[in-house]
């Protein structure tokens, strides 16, 4: 009977170094692949483009693959621990940096039953990541756009989204990252905010500005991106109206809309007078979701149902009835709004809500509760944050504090190292060198 051999491998680009590893291995007996599962990438960094079955059927029809196993977990010692490989395969780039981790409860648990890690030289000249970089540059498809987002719910603690009101605030969000803990963090995707269009244009939010302007703003910034988008349409409009625009919206591809249950004229719901909006009756915004439902094309596009009962003053109670309802008429997930300081009533609205459906995302826009950490909100049971106007409201006071300074000086120089360089500008911007 032949040993078995163990390489780790994520496989979303396969190059000569896998193909490499995997020679290495057949010299030593039968190789598993332990291919790291959609989840388990995600935990420490960006989901791969292609999903675990797709990246499966690509590995196990590689000359010398014996067999295919899910590896749920980043660290690699949790699945050698339950296989029991006579030999492991790893290239030997994790002798340092954040790896460094891994390949010491590798060898812990290979030693703990007599097993061998054998390392092979790292392969020069290529990496999954530029790969991957590449390809960014070269696009992603409208259908590959809108998958991106429900992956990412389905996989990801929590789906972190943040507002772009123009390509260059897309390019910044697009290559955010922070490194915590030697897992990355970055941003899953972006929010076009009727807000923040509206106020880029110098208007009142009260869907002044027609669609197709919005439109043509978020192709702008799919023209220089790749991440998903979830699309802010205010209470979506009539609905003859808005079984056309659906289309449209889910053809530039579009991920998920959200749409607001009031009626009359729009009016921003963080206004500290509310008096004078109303909500559309249950029934009515019920059957607007269910007629988008129907037009949709992709399965994949998300129609998301914002309840803004609390934003009224009707309370808790009028937020479930209607959350119910949303739900059994088609809504892929429920947003539940507040303007309260404290996440208090969203959290109460969680619980209610999760105990009937577990298996429906919840998503939260906390723009007046800004102190809620994201592990809160992953306690409480909500899939999705949106950081709704913070890019927007970011640029605005830099902007007068350098007109001011200009105006002040005579001269640029004293902001001038409040600035951006004209290098890192050129930089972020694809295709500038």
């Amino acid at each position: 009977m032949k040993k078995k051999v163990y390489i780790s491998l994520t496989a979303d680009n396969i190059h000569h170094g896998h193909i490499n590893l995997i020679n290495e291995g057949k010299k030593y007996g039968d190789v598993i692949i332990g291919l790291l599962t959609d989840k388990a990438v995600a935990t420490h960094k960006k989901l791969p483009i292609l999903n675990y079955e797709q990246r499966k059927l690509i590995i196990q029809n590689i000359s010398g693959v014996t067999d295919v196993v899910p590896q749920s977990e980043w660290d690699d010692s949790l699945t050698i621990q339950k296989l029991k490989p006579e030999f492991v395969i790893h290239g030997d780039d994790w002798t340092t940096g954040k790896q460094a981790v891994l390949r010491k409860n590798v060898i812990e648990t290979l030693n703990k039953y007599g097993g061998k890690l054998i390392e092979v030289p790292y392969t020069k000249g290529i990496s999954s990541e530029a790969i991957s970089n590449k390809s960014k540059k070269v696009g992603i498809s409208p259908d590959q756009r809108i998958k991106t987002l429900k992956r990412s719910i389905e996989n990801k603690d929590i789906t972190r989204i943040i507002e772009t009101h123009s390509p260059i605030s897309a390019l910044i969000a697009e290559n955010a990252t922070a490194n915590i803990n030697g897992r990355e963090k970055y941003f899953d995707g972006f929010w076009s905010s009727s807000l923040t269009d509206a106020s880029l244009m110098g208007k009142p939010d009260i869907e002044v500005v027609d669609i197709s302007k919005r439109l043509e703003n978020i192709n702008n910034i799919f023209e220089v991106t790749s991440k998903p988008l979830i699309m802010d349409i205010d209470t979506g409009g009539k609905i003859e109206h808005l079984n056309l625009n659906i289309k449209t919206i889910e053809r530039l591809g579009i991920s998920a809309v959200i749409m607001e249950d009031k009626t009359g004229l729009k009016k921003n719901s963080l206004l500290n007078d509310t008096s004078s909006q109303s909500q559309e009756d249950i029934a009515t915004f019920s059957e607007k979701i269910r007629k988008a439902k129907i037009n949709q094309q992709n399965s994949d596009f998300m129609i998301i149902a914002r309840i803004e009962s609390f934003i009224l003053g009707k309370g808790i109670d009028d937020a479930i009835l209607r959350a119910k309802s949303y739900v059994d008429s088609g809504s892929d997930a429920i947003m539940i709004h507040s303007k309260k300081d404290q996440p208090n009533e969203i959290f109460d609205f969680s619980k209610k809500f999760k105990k009937e459906f577990n298996n429906i995302p919840l998503v939260c826009v906390p723009s007046t509760y800004s102190s809620v950490k994201e592990s809160e909100l992953i306690q409480q049971g909500f899939n999705v944050v949106i950081y709704a106007n913070h890019l927007f409201r970011a640029a605005y006071p830099a902007m007068v504090k350098t007109a001011e300074s200009i105006l002040t000086h005579e001269r640029s120089k004293e902001i001038e190292d409040k600035l951006t360089s004209i290098k890192d500008m050129m930089d972020l911007i694809p295709g500038t060198n």
